[in-house]
C-alpha cells in the first residue's frame, strides 16, 4: 500500500530534476542571475545621478550670492533639475525603452546645464576664489566621475544581458518566460549633449589704425 505513493513521489523528484536540468541547460539561470546584475547596476547609476541632483541646489544657492550673475544659465540648471527629477527612476524603467530613453535625456540635459554653468563661473573672479563654491565644485566633479564608472557599468552588465536574450538557444528561453531585450545608454548621444558651449575669454583684437593718405 505504501509502494504506490513513494513510486509517485519518485516520479515527481525525476521530474523536477529534468524540469531543472532543461531550464538550467537553455538559460533560464544565467538569465536570473544576469537580470539581478542589471538590476544592481542600476540601482548605482540612480544613486550617483540622485547625489549630484542633491548637490545641485547648494550650488546654486551659492552661485545666486554672486551679483549681477547670468540669470539665464542659473535657470537652466533649475529646470534641467526639476525635469530629471520628474522621472522617477524604478527598477522596471530598465525595461521601457521610452520612458528610459527620457530618463536619459533628462539627465544629459541637466550634464549640459550644469557644464555651462562651471564655464559661466569662469569669467567670476569672487566665485572662482570662492571656497564654499570650490568644495562643492570637487565634490560634483567627484560625482561625475563616480556617474561615469557607475553608467559603464550598467552597459557592461545590459550588453551581457543581452546577448545572452538575443542567442540561440536561450533566445527561446526568453521568448518563454518574457525576458525581453534592454535599453542602454547610448553614450555617444549623451556626451554631445553635455558638452558645453566653445568660450573664448581672449579681448577681442584692436581694430587696425586706418591707413594714412
Amino acid at each position: 500500500m505504501r509502494l504506490a505513493p513513494l513510486a509517485g513521489r519518485r516520479a515527481w523528484m525525476i521530474a523536477a530534476l529534468l524540469a531543472a536540468s532543461l531550464l538550467s541547460g537553455c538559460g533560464y539561470n544565467d538569465f536570473q542571475r544576469l537580470d539581478e546584475q542589471v538590476k544592481s547596476a542600476w540601482s548605482e547609476v540612480v544613486n550617483q545621478y540622485q547625489r549630484r541632483s542633491d548637490l545641485i541646489p547648494n550650488i546654486v544657492a551659492t552661485v545666486k550670492g554672486e551679483a549681477n550673475f547670468e540669470q539665464e544659465t542659473l535657470t537652466r540648471v533649475i529646470e534641467a533639475r526639476a525635469r530629471a527629477t520628474s522621472i522617477q527612476a524604478t527598477p522596471e524603467l530598465v525595461n521601457n525603452p521610452e520612458a528610459f530613453g527620457k530618463f536619459q535625456a533628462a539627465q544629459g540635459e541637466l550634464s549640459g546645464a550644469l557644464s555651462r554653468l562651471l564655464v559661466t563661473v569662469e569669467q567670476y573672479p569672487n566665485l572662482k576664489a570662492n571656497q564654499g563654491f570650490q568644495d562643492l565644485r570637487v565634490q560634483l566633479e567627484g560625482t561625475e566621475n563616480r556617474i561615469t564608472v557607475a553608467r559603464n557599468r550598467y552597459v557592461k552588465a545590459v550588453q551581457e544581458y543581452n546577448v545572452l536574450a538575443r542567442s540561440f538557444p536561450t533566445n527561446l528561453t526568453a521568448m518563454i518566460f518574457s525576458y525581453e531585450v534592454k535599453p542602454n545608454f547610448a553614450v555617444a548621444n549623451e556626451a554631445a549633449i553635455a558638452v558645453p558651449p566653445s568660450v573664448s575669454f581672449d579681448k577681442p583684437a584692436a581694430p587696425a589704425p586706418a591707413a594714412s593718405r
